[in-house]
């Protein structure tokens, strides 16, 4: 069997962050991403749990890649993904339980999100510690940016206003972050409801599309130049 070319650092962050981001290119995850984004605060506070779980996760599969069968392999990334999460929800419970009980529902839902295990699988399964780590923090502050800007603006169009929940983050410190972008008027009820959501996200694909276009890559899946381990379901069965 071939050997897989090693991919640079630059190359999993242009992938994670834009090439192959895991909400407008692979459209992975979008349970959470239409559900919970309509703060930016909610936005944020999921997103950061994600990029948590997907760091953990891909550097615990890393790490256990040399111990593993591969007859188990797709079991025990289940139970790495289980772990992480439970972990995660254990930490937003303790320190942000203001937050926790906003979006708590959605925090065991992480462990559904295709992108984890896709990840696990496609790139973990097959790099270093460091590289499966840098691709699960890259690929988890992609999904992240996503998420709050559809937040943000679902935020500012549907309530007129910006971070008015911020202190379900940053405690009592979080509410002097309010912003009054509409001046007090009422915003447009469509933003906040999922309708709002499924508008939102496609708006940021089409741009995304036709800014690659405008540059000259028409592919729209930004994997004409990347190796195999960076696509989310394909390449060799690891060994």
């Amino acid at each position: 069997m071939a050997a897989v070319m090693e991919p640079t650092s630059a190359t999993i962050a242009r992938d994670g962050l834009w090439q192959a981001n895991p909400a407008l290119v692979q459209l992975l995850g979008l349970c959470p991403l239409l559900a919970v984004s309509h703060t930016f605060a909610n936005a944020l506070g999921l997103g950061l749990a994600t990029v948590l779980v997907l760091t953990l996760s891909s550097t615990l599969v890393s790490l256990l890649r040399p111990l593993v069968r591969p007859e188990i392999r797709l079991p025990l990334f289940v139970l790495v993904i289980a772990v992480s999460v439970s972990s995660v929800e254990l930490l937003v419970r303790a320190w942000l339980p203001e937050l926790h009980d906003a979006v708590g529902v959605f925090i065991p839902l992480i462990a559904t999100n295709c992108v984890i295990l896709a990840r696990a699988e496609a790139f973990a399964a097959r790099q270093r510690v460091s590289l499966a780590a840098l691709d699960g923090l890259m690929m988890g502050l992609g999904f992240l940016a996503v998420l709050v800007i559809i937040g943000a603006v679902r935020e500012v169009v549907g309530h007129g206003t910006l971070m008015a929940d911020m202190h379900l983050l940053l405690g009592e410190a979080g509410r002097g972050l309010r912003l009054e972008i509409l001046g007090g008027q009422r915003g447009l009820l469509l933003a906040v409801l999922p309708t709002g959501a499924f508008f939102a996200l496609a708006a940021l694909v089409a741009a995304r599309n036709a800014w690659q276009q405008r540059v000259g890559d028409t592919s729209g899946t930004g994997d004409s130049d990347a190796d195999d381990s960076s696509r989310p379901l394909t390449g060799p069965e690891p060994a």
